[in-house]
């Protein structure tokens, strides 16, 4: 399995993280949005070039900390979309094996909110096309204000825009849908699941725990992961150790 760490929720810097890559055998998946917040961080070529003496891939987690493709606001969306479209080269550059896009918020939920909200963001998913690497649609659906609820919500967009791809975070499942819901993402959508974001949690809320400290059903994950042949990139926290233990019990018979 192409297995990878998300050096963000790790808490790890760049050296921390390309070591332990390099000595598990994971690739990295980059948070654009630090690199937007810090100028000091590596550039994406600077990246690469260390990926390369590492023997190290990417992902990309592409911006969210205050985006919205669905903003009723259209100055909001527009900047999110310029943002958007910032990381997309910014992971080319990195010959990252595909990002992750979140699909946007609306606190008004007034049908005709609604209504805007959805044509805003198909608006802006169209205009990101072509893509220039495999972009995957991230279930969310973690508190009311989450623009698609649901596997149906998610269906129409990717249905209207087959370019997107699917990631399937099943933290976010059981926050969402309790037990059972991640399986019917996967049941939906497999056709199109490109990457997975794996952590754990309790089903009270995303507190992204290493594999095997919640409730997400890791007996059936493994299942479904033997035939995958796409990117899983690990959300979890607990530094070093919780990277190890989760990497454990994902490649244990």
């Amino acid at each position: 399995m192409k297995l990878g760490f998300s050096t963000s929720t790790a808490g790890l810097d760049y050296p921390q993280s390309f070591d332990l890559a390099a000595r598990l055998g994971l690739f990295l998946e980059i948070p654009y949005d630090l690199h937007e917040m810090d100028p000091r961080l590596p550039s994406a070529r600077q990246l690469l070039e260390m990926g390369r003496a590492a023997g190290v891939g990417f992902t990309v987690h592409l911006p969210f900390v205050d985006l919205n493709l669905a903003s009723l606001i259209p100055a909001v969306g527009k900047l999110s979309l310029e943002r958007v479209q910032r990381s997309l080269e910014f992971a080319h550059t990195l010959q990252a094996h595909c990002g992750v896009l979140h699909t946007g918020k609306v606190a008004v939920r007034l049908p005709l909110a609604l209504e805007v909200a959805r044509r805003y963001l198909g608006e802006a998913l169209q205009a990101l096309t072509p893509l220039p690497l495999p972009v995957a649609l991230e279930n969310l659906a973690l508190t009311p204000s989450d623009l698609l609820q649901g596997t149906d919500e998610l269906a129409a967009v990717l249905e209207a825009h087959p370019a997107y791809g699917f990631c399937l975070d099943v933290g976010h499942a059981l926050v969402e849908g309790k037990d059972g819901q991640a399986q019917a993402y996967h049941q939906r959508f497999a056709p199109r699941l490109i990457h997975w974001h794996l952590h754990d949690n309790h089903g009270d809320r995303d507190s992204h725990l290493p594999v095997g400290q919640g409730r997400v059903d890791w007996a059936w994950v493994k299942e479904q992961l033997r035939a995958f042949d796409g990117t899983i990139a690990l959300e979890v926290t607990g530094g070093p150790e919780g990277i190890e233990q989760s990497v454990q019990l994902l490649r244990s018979v």
